[in-house]
Order: structure tokens, then sequence, then C-alpha cells
């Protein structure tokens, strides 16, 4: 069975994406924390595995890694930079199973990946992306809600109606 895993250059995408640009100027930690939640909803409805890398001079220090939601961020070595351990992952994680993308407007690191068989997506068109899970997720709440029954004892319409005219002061 297939694979995907989608590597997301997490700086690279705060600069790009306006809520996060809005976000770093007051706060860079809420936007990186803000990535990583739409990054977990992303994983939630792709069910794709998904890591997000931020240059360690950003935060320095040694390399940590970590699992947030069900995202997995990395923060590089001190004198590493997003792009060099987005390479290595790539390298690491290929094999015929596993189909990589990664997430950069970066054109360099964009196709150094893609000659190494990763797809590349823009961080546009993952904004793009995200939007229409946004879409999706609230379809399927508003579906969810719905078709949840109104009362969770089976009730005829009628009777239900006359309770909804007794709730609302009606008799």
């Amino acid at each position: 069975m297939k694979k995907d895993v989608l590597l997301v250059d997490g700086y690279n995408i705060i600069g790009a994406w306006p809520e996060l640009q809005e976000l770093k100027k007051e706060d860079f930690a809420q936007a990186r924390d803000r990535l990583i939640e739409r990054m977990a909803e992303y994983q939630a409805h792709k069910g794709w595995r998904v890591i997000v890398v931020f240059d360690a001079h950003l935060v320095p220090g040694i390399e940590k890694r970590k699992k947030q939601y069900r995202v997995e961020v990395f923060f590089t070595r001190e004198n590493e930079t997003a792009d060099e351990r987005i390479e290595k992952l790539v390298s690491e994680l290929a094999d015929r199973l596993t189909q990589i993308h990664v997430a950069t407007s970066d054109l360099v690191e964009q196709w150094v990946v893609f000659a190494q068989g990763a797809l590349r997506v823009s961080a546009r068109e993952l904004e793009i992306e995200m939007k229409e899970v946004d879409r999706l997720i609230a379809q399927r709440v508003r579906k969810i809600q719905e078709d949840r029954p109104f009362s969770k004892i089976p009730l005829s319409d009628d009777v239900a109606a006359a309770f909804e005219k007794m709730r609302r002061g009606r008799q």
C-alpha cells in the first residue's frame, strides 16, 4: 500500500501565508504553533504522515524532534538548514511505496527534492489545498450535525413539533 509523506519547510510557509505573516509580526512562536495546528488538520483529513521542519537559527541549540498532535516537528541542528534536513529526510524516507511531497516556495529546494523523486508543492498550492480541507471539514461537521437526531429518544414529527412549541413557550 502506497504511503504519502508531506515535508513542510516551516519558516518558508510562515513567510508565505498571509495569516501566518501577521501572526509572526506579533509572536513568532504563535505563528509556528498555528502552522503546526493547520498541518494537524491537513494530516487528519488526508491521513498522510506530516513532518514540519524549522531552521535552528531561530531556535538555537541541539537538534530537537517532537510530536505535536499527530504532526512530527523537527528543529534542525545549529549549523543545519531546514533545506538540508528536508533533503536528508527525502533520501531516508524514499522507497517504492512512499510518495514524498515537499512544501516550500524555495525554487532551488524544489528542484533538489524533485531530482530526488519527491513532488514539490509551493506554499501557495498548500494554502489553496488547506482552504479546500477547511471547506471539506466544515461540510463533514454540518452533515454530522444534520444527521444527529434531534432527541436521543426517537419521536414522531408531531410529538417533536409539540415539544418544540412547548419549549418556545407556545401552547
